[in-house]
């Protein structure tokens, strides 16, 4: 019965781990999700230690199922993708946690192909409904969590990321594209010009700009940028501070 839940659901939750949805501010905070606590919530490794650990623990009273897979993660026509992979494993892959007991995973690089800069995937962890407790007439739905996983390469360079405005359509966009290596994380993004005027993509986590790849923000509905004057300028919060940079000056 649990498989068939998985089944069932896994187009939804696959789609809720693209957008990161679970992920937290801060790799050293533990993530919680119904019984289920996750820590680290990131793992970065070199492939010359190709293999990570991360340790989960059930924080509720019953025992619980909990279903671990490992995604290939990138970016394509401004959207997160991920895709099955053997590249990376977990393992063991399916685990029942006691209540108040730690439980060590691990994430292993197991491929013997050379890194090309940094690869990235994603570590899909999912606590399992139990079928016992599910009253008649309810739906049961998976709680995921979604840890970004990196390998890099010896010598990886650091994130070069542009920023331009551009048009699809009737819908405009602020593309990030990164030339380097190394991701970049970016949280509180907003355009800004010299006034003070600003538009926000509002609070918190925005996502990742994968090394080597673009990644798009819809512009908000509201407080569009035609009311923004002269010279654009991008800030953000990001793994590595504060930046603010110029905005390309076409506008859409």
């Amino acid at each position: 019965m649990i498989g068939e839940l998985v089944k069932r659901l896994s187009t939804l939750l696959l789609i809720a781990a693209l957008t990161g949805a679970t992920e937290l501010a801060t790799a050293a905070r533990p993530a919680h999700a119904g019984s289920l606590q996750v820590a680290p919530v990131l793992i970065d490794q070199t492939t010359d230690a190709p293999s990570g650990g991360v340790t989960l623990r059930d924080v509720g009273d019953r025992p619980i199922n909990v279903q671990l897979r490992v995604f290939r993660w990138t970016q394509e026509n401004g959207a997160d993708r991920l895709t099955p992979t053997d590249d990376v494993v977990v393992s063991p892959p399916m685990i029942t946690l006691t209540p108040r007991t730690d439980y060590v995973v691990r994430v292993v690089r197991q491929t013997r192909r050379p890194a090309l800069g940094e690869e990235s995937y994603r570590l899909l962890v999912d606590e399992l409904p139990d079928p016992a407790m599910r009253a008649p007439g309810t739906v049961a739905l998976l709680i995921r969590q979604s840890i970004p996983v990196f390998f890099a390469a010896p010598g990886r360079s650091p994130p070069n990321v542009g920023w331009r405005l551009v048009q699809s359509g009737r819908e405009k966009s602020l593309e990030a594209t990164n030339r380097g290596d190394r991701r970049l994380r970016v949280a509180d993004l907003a355009i800004v010009d010299g006034h003070g005027n600003r538009v926000s993509f509002g609070p918190g986590l925005k996502g990742y700009v994968l090394g080597r790849s673009s990644v798009r923000w819809q512009l908000p509905q509201s407080g569009g940028i035609g009311r923004l004057r002269g010279g654009l300028f991008v800030t953000a919060q990001t793994d590595g501070g504060v930046v603010r940079v110029p905005l390309d000056a076409t506008r859409p």
